[in-house]
């Protein structure tokens, strides 16, 4: 069981990788959010794995706290980016 959560975690890990292409080609800043909200999923992911598989349960903590990062890192870019179109003027029939 425990080769199996390794192997997953590897997995995971290469999924990352696909994220820093992301990155480096992304056309736009909501496409390099996006991924860096990949790398929070996958390391939460990957920090609950190992903690199964070697038995940290401060892995979990780190889990945690990798999720409450994520939350915030999505707040600060859609607060940042994200730019309310003018009111559109009532019109008069």
């Amino acid at each position: 069981m425990d080769t199996l959560l390794l192997g997953l975690a590897v997995f995971l890990q290469g999924n990352i990788l696909a994220g820093l292409w992301r990155i480096w080609r992304g056309p736009t800043a909501a496409d390099r959010m996006l991924a860096a909200l990949l790398f929070g999923s996958t390391g939460i992911a990957v920090s609950l794995l190992l903690g199964m598989a070697l038995r940290l349960p401060a892995a979990l903590d780190v889990a945690l706290i990798l999720a409450l990062l994520a939350v915030i890192a999505a707040l600060a870019f859609v607060r940042r980016a994200w730019r309310p179109e003018k009111a559109a003027k009532p019109t008069k029939e």
